[in-house]
């Protein structure tokens, strides 16, 4: 596998340049295969779509001498990661290059280090809301020559339209072009398809800032009501406590505000929202869009029948409809050796019900209550918010 940048063959050491030459079978976009065409002296393969048709097509051919062509360096958001789940490491020779995010870095004198490194090539731009913080930089690779100004828009739109947006294009290459512009001002055009932009991060006032600690103001969520609300929220994703590359079924989601918080705490953790009430199905959607986890998967149907086919669970959460005819054996059916239930009663129907369950499995009871200082005519006195009982428990 070697990296190739818009330097092309120039850029390359002998053993990657020999590499691509003793190859019998040739993979890569068709722009790499261009920059590397002279030196190629077996049969090139242009990447196939559906991508995946080409990764069968290099699979077919093990035991040959092939060679994959990727951009800059292969396991930084590139090929290498997906190569790399179907052949073993050992069966690899790897010639990177620096990658996009290394040389913007280098231009722009940003220590790797202290940036957020963000891929949104064919993914959505609004991964990049839960990183947008004041004096933040981020590097963000773009699908396209759309892109800079599709982010620029949407930096505006949060309250950061101040920010600078420097586009650095066809970095290494002839073509190398580097431009600023303010994001709310972004007037650049005949910006080059290959390109990544740089973020220097200012808020405005008013600005959505989204604090990195769980359970975020109420009023950051689209809700009818129906949400878990911040203090309770905050205690209940620590009972949850997500782990890296975990899944969570949010059932009875309401706003989705659990689910939500659980994918911001780590890039690597899943959510699944299942809501009967179609409305809130789609309030659910947009909340996640807002808050940069727009993979958040939203089902509107009723438990316990929605819960048919989905991913197990390594945490389940529920909200709402607890007290339905089998949700609770469901969701214990259902959830991982190890994993995590939490479950929160308002009413005295499900209250009961958590109590049986605590007497018949363990786990832990906990009743959560908040009061709120509120006015009373000219005074000022405590408000009490509806008391939470909660039962959490770990199957074995």
């Amino acid at each position: 596998m070697v990296g190739i940048g818009e330097d092309g063959l120039a850029g390359l050491g002998d053993a990657a340049k020999a590499a691509i030459s003793g190859a019998t079978h040739v993979f890569g976009g068709a722009r790499h295969l261009e920059l590397a065409a002279s030196a190629i002296k077996g049969e090139p393969h242009p990447w196939q779509s559906p991508f995946s048709a080409s990764i069968d097509a290099v699979l077919a051919l093990r035991g040959h001498a092939v060679c994959v062509l990727a951009s800059g360096d292969p396991f930084h958001y590139g090929v290498g990661a997906t190569l790399a789940r179907h052949v073993d490491a050992s069966q690899l020779q790897v010639y990177p290059h620096p990658s996009s995010f290394s040389l913007a870095a280098a231009r722009l004198g940003w220590p790797l280090q202290e940036v957020v490194s963000l891929s949104l090539h064919g993914r959505p731009l609004d991964l990049v809301r839960p990183h947008l913080h004041p004096g933040a930089r981020i590097l963000a690779l773009t699908s396209d020559e759309h892109g800079p100004a599709q982010l620029a828009a949407l930096l505006t739109e949060a309250g950061f339209g101040i920010s600078i947006i420097t586009v650095l294009e066809a970095l290494g290459g002839p073509e190398e072009t580097v431009r600023s512009h303010v994001a709310m001002r972004f007037a650049l055009d005949g910006i080059n398809p290959l390109n990544i932009c740089a973020i220097s991060v200012v808020a405005l006032p008013g600005a959505r800032v989204l604090p990195l600690t769980p359970g975020l103001d109420d009023a950051l969520f689209e809700h009818d009501g129906q949400i878990t609300k911040r203090e309770i929220r905050a205690l209940t994703l620590a009972t949850l406590a997500p782990r890296r590359g975990e899944t969570l079924w949010d059932i009875g989601a309401g706003s989705g505000s659990i689910a939500i918080e659980w994918m911001l705490a780590d890039p690597s953790l899943k959510a699944i929202a299942i809501e009967a009430d179609a409305e809130r199905a789609a309030r659910i959607a947009r909340n996640a869009t807002s808050f940069g986890v727009p993979d958040l998967a939203v089902i509107a149907g009723t438990a316990p029948g929605a819960l048919a086919g989905l991913e197990p669970p390594h945490a389940i959460f529920i909200g709402g409809g607890g007290s339905d005819p089998g949700v609770l054996d469901a969701a214990i059916a259902a959830l991982r050796p190890g994993g995590r239930l939490v479950a929160n009663a308002v009413t005295l129907e499900l209250e009961a019900m958590l109590l049986a369950r605590h007497a018949d499995l363990g786990g832990s009871l906990t009743r959560l209550a908040v009061d709120r200082a509120d006015t009373i005519g000219s005074m000022t006195a405590w408000r009490p918010a509806m008391p939470i009982v909660q039962w959490a428990w770990s199957k074995s």
